[in-house]
């Protein structure tokens, strides 16, 4: 059994709902699959002395799930006062109309159409609620409406999908594009340089407490993938279909669909930059 210690990120281990951080508490949700792994992290952050909490994805539409992140955080003595959304997909984002009915908060999101309120999400936005202080990094890529939230006085980030707690995510091409996620991890490890962050509160997976060495490695696996679809194109596999069946061999067939997006998102970095030909020289 390979340590957990020795495994990019350091992860935790078993995901389960419960605090991970003094300031933030973990929902999870009840929707495992190939895509979300354990299941979404509903997050749930709030000063220790305050009576105030902040949710960030409350998740798929899922009545029971909504009612057990009101009901963790009613158990800690606080209320929902603000409901976040990293970004639209549904397994993070398909509940926060009805969660926000249930708690009468607003939703404040980069993209207007899941906003409920005056409000939106925007680069250098601080999040202030009973004494909670958290940033706002946009981390587009994975989609282009991605947001990062960083969360200082706890040294870590809540990334949704922009880093997960266990293997790599997808490039959702066309909405997403890999120059600008490889720009979005870069801005990561800056947090991790220049902003002393150490862990990783991400939407799916482990919490993980080393964030410098898993945005090292999402760097890293970036630049490999790129150089295996370079070579694929070289070697006549010019169809995303093609070069996922070729570089992509190794993995679970179920995820092929999800691959051909990043495959796709890799095929228009390169050619953008003349390193394959259909792009600009």
């Amino acid at each position: 059994m390979t340590d957990a210690a020795a495994l990019p990120g350091q992860p935790r281990g078993t995901v389960t709902s419960g605090r991970a951080t003094a300031r933030a508490v973990n929902v999870l949700a009840p929707n495992p699959s190939a895509m979300t792994l354990d299941g979404t992290n509903t997050w749930l952050v709030s000063e220790p002395d305050s009576d105030l909490a902040v949710v960030i994805d409350p998740g798929p539409l899922d009545e029971v799930h909504l009612r057990a992140v009101i009901e963790t955080a009613e158990r800690a003595g606080k209320r929902v006062a603000l409901t976040l959304l990293t970004h639209g997909h549904p397994d993070h984002a398909e509940g926060a109309a009805r969660f926000a009915e249930l708690t009468r908060t607003n939703v404040r999101a980069l993209d207007p159409a899941l906003r409920l309120g005056d409000e939106g999400l925007a680069a250098g936005d601080v999040i202030r609620t009973g004494g909670l202080e958290m940033r706002v990094v946009p981390t587009p890529g994975h989609t282009s409406d991605s947001l990062c939230f960083h969360l200082p006085a706890d040294r870590a980030v809540l990334t949704g999908d922009t880093i997960l707690g266990r293997g790599t995510t997808v490039v959702a091409h066309p909405d997403g594009r890999l120059g600008e996620y490889l720009a979005s991890l870069r801005r990561l490890r800056s947090l991790t340089v220049d902003d002393g962050v150490h862990i990783v509160l991400p939407g799916h997976g482990p919490v993980l407490d080393d964030a410098q060495g898993a945005v090292e490695f999402y760097l890293a696996h970036r630049a490999h993938r790129l150089a295996q679809v370079e070579t694929a194109v070289e070697n006549g596999h010019v169809t995303p279909e093609q070069v996922v069946a070729h570089v992509y061999a190794d993995v679970d067939r179920s995820l092929w669909p999800a691959a051909q997006w990043s495959v796709r998102a890799q095929l228009e970095y390169l050619q953008d930059h003349g390193l394959i030909p259909g792009g600009s020289e």
